[in-house]
Formats: structure tokens, sequence, C-alpha cells
């Protein structure tokens, strides 16, 4: 009997040709939070095989509640480190880069300019798991530019119901408040299309906790499964875009949706 690896799994799913897209894949995932750590633990063990890492920030208690990096032995670690070794964890022969910046509107371009120099002038695929907006907002306007793929993760605070996750163009979001901010600022900026992962779940306003600003949002809160499944779904999609296997949308009732707006940048 042949002996298991860890794309024996995939081979039934994607073929062997998928799985050597895999390999040969270079992705690009723009923070290690809640999102991020569990998107790049999906593409590792997906058999990705350059994955570029980029965050300054240390692993915190308050982690723990939703990042996969996230152990009372991991905590003051920096993030990026944790999650290289995680992935060499999953696949040794994977070959991991990680660069220790905090991206920000600012210094986007020379970020993802320094990571794709790196990964010898290609990427496959770039994933914004940031929180900022401004920033989001940056990166979407650079890959309109530079004609690269993009997928960008929208707000999993306060939600509760995964299943109302969905991937789409921004244009195509309802009951968002940052995709509602994304898309005036996207028109506002002549971003034709930018496709994200959002949740349609109607949900309650944050509130501040008493003797703290309302800006400070320090009332909002996060259900542990919610960001992990959102970086797992942009995994798959990540993954399904690169293979090309089943990398049409789906709708609600599982009927595939041949070129739909969310198959594109």
């Amino acid at each position: 009997m042949a002996e298991d690896t860890p794309t024996t799994k995939l081979i039934p799913v994607l073929g062997e040709e998928g799985v050597d897209r895999l390999a040969q894949a270079r992705v690009l995932v723009l923070g290690c939070g809640g999102v991020g750590s569990s998107c790049v633990e999906a593409l590792a063990r997906g058999g990705v095989g350059t994955l570029a890492l980029v965050d300054r920030d240390v692993v915190s208690p308050s982690n723990l509640n939703r990042q996969a990096i996230a152990f009372t032995s991991t905590i003051g670690k920096k993030k990026a480190d944790v999650m290289r070794g995680m992935v060499l964890d999953i696949n040794p022969s994977a070959r991991v880069i990680i660069r220790d910046d905090f991206v920000l509107a600012e210094n986007v371009a020379e970020v993802v300019d320094g990571v794709i120099a790196e990964l010898g002038g290609r990427v496959d695929f770039v994933v914004d798991a940031i929180d900022t907006i401004s920033t989001k907002l940056a990166l979407a306007q650079l890959a309109e530019e530079r004609g690269f793929s993009l997928i960008s993760s929208m707000g999993g605070a306060m939600k509760l119901h995964p299943e109302c996750l969905r991937v789409a163009d921004i244009y195509d979001t309802v009951n968002c408040r940052l995709s509602r901010i994304m898309r005036k600022e996207c028109r506002r900026r002549g971003i034709r299309h930018l496709t994200v992962l959002y949740s349609c779940e109607e949900v309650k306003a944050a509130t501040s906790k008493p003797g703290t600003e309302r800006r400070e949002r320090s009332g909002m809160g996060t259900m542990p499964y919610m960001p992990p499944i959102m970086g797992q779904t942009i995994a798959g999609y990540v993954i399904r875009q690169i293979t090309g296997v089943g990398a049409d949308s789906v709708r609600s009732d599982g009927v595939a949706l041949q070129g739909s707006r969310a198959g594109r940048r």
C-alpha cells in the first residue's frame, strides 16, 4: 500500500493536476489573527507550496478564544513565527516566508511589492485578513492597479450564524456595516471589483464600556467559531480558484452559478 501523504485525500477531489497546482502556488496572507491564522492552516493542509505571511503582532490572552495559533504556551510570541512553525509542522516541505511588519495604508504597496519580489516576482493569490479599513482600501486599490487576485475578509464580530457567510463582490453585499463602508469608499476611489467574504447576518450595534470613548467599540465581542470558519472559507475559495476545481460560485441551494461576479477580483 502506498504511503499516505498530506495530499492523499485531496487527489480524489482535486485530481493530481489540481494538487500539483497547489504545490506550485504562492499565496500571500496579510494578517495572522483569527481569520488569517485559520486560513493559513487550511492552505498548509491543502498543500500550498509557498506561503508568505505578514504580521507584527504577538499572541495575547484575548486571542485564546478564536485564533489557531493562540495557546497558553504561545502567549507573547510573534504570531508570524508561531504560524510558520505550525505550517512546517503540517507540511515540512512547504516554503514559508515571513515579514515582520504592520501593514498600513501608507506602506501596503511597499510590503506587497517586497514580498512578491521575494517570491520571485509572482503571487497567485493575496488574502486580506487585516482589521483596518484604510489598509483594506489601499490594498484593494493596489490589486486593481497591479492586477493580482485578492479576497478581503469583512467583519466577524458580534456574529452568531456562520451559515450567513457569503463570498461576493463588494457591490453585492448586504447587511454588513463594514461592507457598506467599503462599498462607499470603493465607489469613490473607482475600485470596480473586490471579492470579499462577508456575513449577511443582521446584528445589533456594538456598544462601549462605561468610561471609554464610543469609537473604541470596547463592547464588541467575537464568537470562537466565527473567525476560524471565515478563514477556512477563504482558504477554500483560494484553493478552488488556484486549482480551477469548483471555482464557480454556489447558491444557497447548492447550484453552481456560472460566470458569477463572485469569481472575479
